[in-house]
């Protein structure tokens, strides 16, 4: 969960997240307003996130950008084993105009490996496997 949690680590696991900065937080320490620039097929964009926080969830939310009306992110963490947890990862992208599918074939390839084989590597280079618990991927 740590990989979450700091959304400025985002950025050594999330190529497409160029800049990222906490606007204000929960009274616990975790984000809750951040604004976010992202590069994804040569367009940058310039996103303020509203995160949400469970136990074993993390969900942000995107106001309306030039490039799209609006974006929902989930992060749902399910411990397997004693050094594995299973993350399971959607997100929902309302463009502000029509986008041709090679474009959100590619687009939508860019988005799955950073979330799930970016976080991945990042924690199995982080963080001893010993140690992991729930925030393995």
């Amino acid at each position: 969960m740590e990989a979450l949690t700091d959304v400025g680590l985002l950025s050594s696991w999330s190529p497409m997240h160029k800049q990222m900065e906490v606007i204000d937080r929960y009274p616990d320490g975790r984000p809750h307003h951040v604004k976010a620039t992202v590069r994804i097929l040569g367009l940058v964009d310039k996103e303020v996130l509203e995160y949400h926080w469970g136990p074993d969830w993390m969900v942000w939310d995107a106001k309306g950008t030039s490039q799209q009306h609006g974006q929902h992110v989930e992060y749902n963490l399910k411990p397997e084993g004693v050094d594995k947890t299973r993350v399971r990862f959607d997100i929902t992208v309302e463009p502000s105009g029509p986008i041709p599918a090679f474009i959100v074939k590619r687009a939508s390839k860019i988005v799955l490996d950073a979330a799930t084989v970016g976080l991945r590597k990042w924690v199995q280079e982080k963080v001893p496997v010993h140690e992991r618990g729930d925030s393995s991927s």
